[in-house]
């Protein structure tokens, strides 16, 4: 599934491919996709448009479209105000492919995965084409991407690649909820996804269940410099799935590391793995926490407990 590395990799796409062509059609016709949008209704929004700066926060990406310009949809009149906000979200399986005025084709976001099947085009979800003949196409085999205007962002944290260590610190620490859940919670931090999280915790070689109210200043320090590392790793190799761990992720899999077993949980409702050996589940006692107190926080570690918002994660 496209996490924040693949999804940085498509708004980049976007930003050096797309930008300041004028859209000269647009087919927005599936409804699930596209909903609440009906049919036709962002056709009439963005035809005469063009694309204009691509943005991005965790999983969620948007473009800024420019006043209409040229033959515009139904009437609409040229010139005038910036256009809406185009949201998109990879969802499970989304990729982006965009074809040039001479042809050339360019594709990021989700990597294949489908086999021999090659591009379906059943898989077109949505699609922009340029008065210069190219397109930008939303390529979705399980059809669970979405592409809306002027998207909701408010809810989201900051994103994984901004967080400062203070900002990481106040929103990874305060609870009782099992720290692999917490990281996939997108209203505190946006853009990790399961196999990010399953990398950066063996990164930091902290247990995937230990509860964020037990973690020792040294582990959230290690958590926050594994976090940096990883994302800015994935998203210069191609995507989440390059990580060091991922490849042992299975059962009979073994620690790169120190060729210890591959335990396996189930946290926050995504499967995780994680080494049997460095990273341990352990109790500890935070400065100023009485021993009732933090016996209390131990026994509601929160495994199964908490929600991956914005989005599904592997």
């Amino acid at each position: 599934m496209p996490e924040l590395p693949e999804v940085e990799n498509a708004r980049r796409l976007i930003a050096e491919h797309a930008l300041g062509r004028r859209i000269a059609d647009v087919d927005d016709s599936d409804r699930y996709v596209l909903r609440p949008h009906p049919p036709g209704e962002l056709k009439a929004a963005l035809t005469g448009r063009s694309l204009t700066a691509a943005h991005r926060r965790g999983k969620t990406m948007w473009v800024d479209t420019s006043p209409a310009s040229g033959p515009a949809a139904d009437g609409a009149a040229a010139g005038g105000a910036a256009g809406p906000e185009l949201g998109i979200h990879l969802g499970m399986s989304g990729r982006l492919v965009v074809t040039g005025p001479d042809g050339t084709v360019i594709e990021a976001g989700d990597p294949y995965r489908y086999g021999g099947q090659g591009r379906n085009p059943v898989w077109s979800r949505f699609t922009l084409t340029f008065a210069d003949g190219g397109s930008l196409v939303l390529l979705d085999p399980r059809r669970l991407g979405r592409v809306r205007l002027n998207p909701e962002i408010s809810e989201l944290g900051p994103d994984a690649t901004q967080v400062t260590f203070g900002e990481f610190r106040a929103l990874i620490t305060k609870g009782t909820i099992a720290v692999k859940a917490r990281l996939l919670d997108q209203s505190r931090i946006a853009g990790i996804g399961n196999l990010l999280a399953d990398e950066i915790l063996w990164q930091a070689r902290v247990s995937p269940l230990t509860s964020v109210g037990q973690l020792t200043p040294a582990q959230v320090r290690r958590l926050y410099q594994a976090t940096t590392a990883v994302v800015a790793a994935a998203i210069a190799q191609g995507g989440a799935h390059t990580g060091e761990i991922i490849g042992e992720r299975h059962q009979g899999g073994t620690c790169p590391r120190d060729g210890a077993p591959m335990a396996h949980a189930v946290v926050g409702g995504r499967s995780t793995w994680y080494c049997s050996r460095e990273q341990p589940l352990t109790k500890t006692r935070r400065p100023g926490f009485s021993g009732r107190r933090a016996g209390q926080r131990a026994r509601n570690t929160a495994v199964g407990h908490g929600h991956a918002g914005g989005g599904s994660n592997r």
